[in-house]
């Protein structure tokens, strides 16, 4: 009877032993976030410029993972972040978005260095970090960094900044990612 009365003691000890380690553990060693948002973040350009209808990359990296929003919804990843969402995710590929789709042709923002007076506000606001110059001294964009995300427009004072379009050509251009036929009755042969 004594080694009954013995053995649920140690075992009642262990159970709370190890029950203590487990609550330590679970607060010590908690996973902040969900690690997909993370990969996701990854991916994205981080452009952060707002062109998917969310504010940023994150927020719109919770909004894929949380499925609610799709994959095909930033213009400055296009097709190859959208093919790589779709790997990571193992989800169809679509085209992208044809409301949030970008124009043909390649914007650049070019500081007009006359008018500039050196505020650095767009040097802050640039995402890329495109924007070159100093305190109080004129800036520049960098031609092959710049995105065309625009967010570097809107913080200047002296309305310096314009976005001009770049013409295409063979260096620039992309492919357009093909979208499936559509049959008006599905009943009808294809002639």
């Amino acid at each position: 009877m004594t080694i009954a009365i013995l053995s649920i003691i140690v075992l009642g000890g262990l159970a709370l032993l190890f029950g203590l380690l487990l609550g330590y553990a679970s607060v010590r060693f908690k996973v902040e976030g969900n690690p997909v948002v993370d990969q996701i973040d990854a991916i994205l350009p981080q452009q952060q410029c707002g062109k998917c209808s969310y504010p940023g990359c994150r927020p719109y990296a919770h909004a894929i993972a949380n499925e609610e929003a799709d994959i095909n919804q930033c213009p400055p990843g296009g097709e190859m972040v959208i093919l790589a969402l779709a790997d990571l995710l193992d989800r169809e590929a679509k085209p992208l978005d044809m409301e949030l789709k970008p124009t043909n042709e390649v914007r650049l923002a070019v500081i007009d260095e006359a008018i500039c007076i050196g505020c650095t506000l767009c040097i802050q606001a640039c995402p890329v970090d495109a924007i070159l110059g100093a305190a109080k001294q004129m800036h520049t964009v960098i031609a092959q960094e710049c995105t065309g995300c625009e967010l570097c427009v809107k913080p200047c004072p002296v309305d310096c900044i314009a976005m001009i379009a770049i013409p295409l050509t063979i260096h620039n251009w992309k492919w357009a990612y093909p979208s499936p036929p559509t049959l008006q009755n599905p009943m009808e042969p294809l002639l």
